[in-house]
């Protein structure tokens, strides 16, 4: 996997505590700034900068838009020439883009990941869409390599391009989940009782339809088949959104993308059991919030 490196994170949350511990796992030496002091190894940002050495390696893992902006600025005034930021949130590709120029000003390297994983991470290995100059990508590479497993890891472009392809890859996700709902709403509403954990247990052995997202609905199916513990309501995170403007802007088709969204915004206000389920897939692999009954 390469040399070790040392390195800083910012946000120790879900992903970011994963992404911490399976680096330290492959022998990385990680140093971790969060606002809530109980999980921080550090007291402040000025502090994490000062405790690394020159050129340092600094990775931003905060909730995207104005957490992620405030962080990168404070960094900025802190960092120095040769340094690098790996920014790995779910933010919007073209705030990257711009960033990556703002930092670059200041001659401070900028890499945007897109990690996906969620809460599986840790154990299974994160996917790392990496977008940045090559040669920065060289210098970072390790640490995306213990990160992912085989094959899991890709330089996809420039800078931004990484945020890119992890914006595309969550609007597919969108409209995978949406056809497993609808299609377990069928299930559930035909003639006679059917063991809907059963049927997503069978279609994992040889079926067409296999994936991870069926796995998770096995799983969330064994721990309550009817889902009556949840409310259908599904959260829309942003990425979907980004996918369906982009999707308009370029003049591409995206229907079930689309409509998969525009399902979410529905799901605000309904007693489905495929919104149910849906619900229970985001909190199965990303730890996300559900309503509960």
């Amino acid at each position: 996997m390469g040399r070790r490196m040392k390195i800083g994170i910012v946000g120790l949350g879900r992903m970011g505590a994963g992404i911490r511990d399976r680096l330290q796992r492959n022998g990385h030496e990680v140093l971790g700034y969060d606002a809530d002091p109980e999980v921080s190894d550090v007291a402040g940002l000025p502090d994490l900068v000062a405790a690394l050495e020159a050129p340092r390696v600094v990775w931003v893992m905060v909730p995207a838009g104005d957490a992620t902006e405030e962080t990168l600025r404070s960094l900025a005034g802190s960092l120095q020439r040769g340094d690098v930021v790996i920014e790995g949130g779910n933010s919007y590709y073209r705030d990257s883009i711009r960033r990556g120029k703002e930092l670059a000003e200041r001659g401070i390297e900028f890499v945007d990941a897109g990690v996906s994983g969620g809460i599986w991470g840790l154990r299974e290995g994160f996917c790392v869409m990496a977008g940045g100059a090559p040669q920065v990508i060289e210098r970072v590479a390790p640490l995306f390599r213990s990160l992912a497993p085989p094959d899991g890891y890709a330089h996809v472009g420039p800078t931004g391009s990484g945020h890119y392809v992890k914006m595309v890859h969550n609007g597919i996700e969108y409209g995978l989940m949406q056809a497993y709902a609808e299609g377990f709403s069928l299930l559930d509403a035909y003639d006679e009782d059917l063991d809907l954990h059963q049927i997503s247990k069978l279609w994992q052995h040889g079926s067409v339809v296999r994936s991870w997202l069926l796995e998770l609905t096995e799983r969330a199916l064994a721990k309550d088949p009817a889902l009556s513990g949840l409310q259908p309501y599904v959260e829309d995170s942003g990425e979907g959104r980004w996918t369906v403007l982009e999707a308009v802007e370029r003049g591409i088709p995206a229907d079930a993308i689309a409509a998969s969204l525009f399902a979410r915004f529905a799901s605000r206000d309904g007693a489905s059991f495929g919104l149910r389920l849906e619900a229970a897939l985001r909190q199965e692999f990303g730890g996300h919030r559900v309503e509960p009954t």
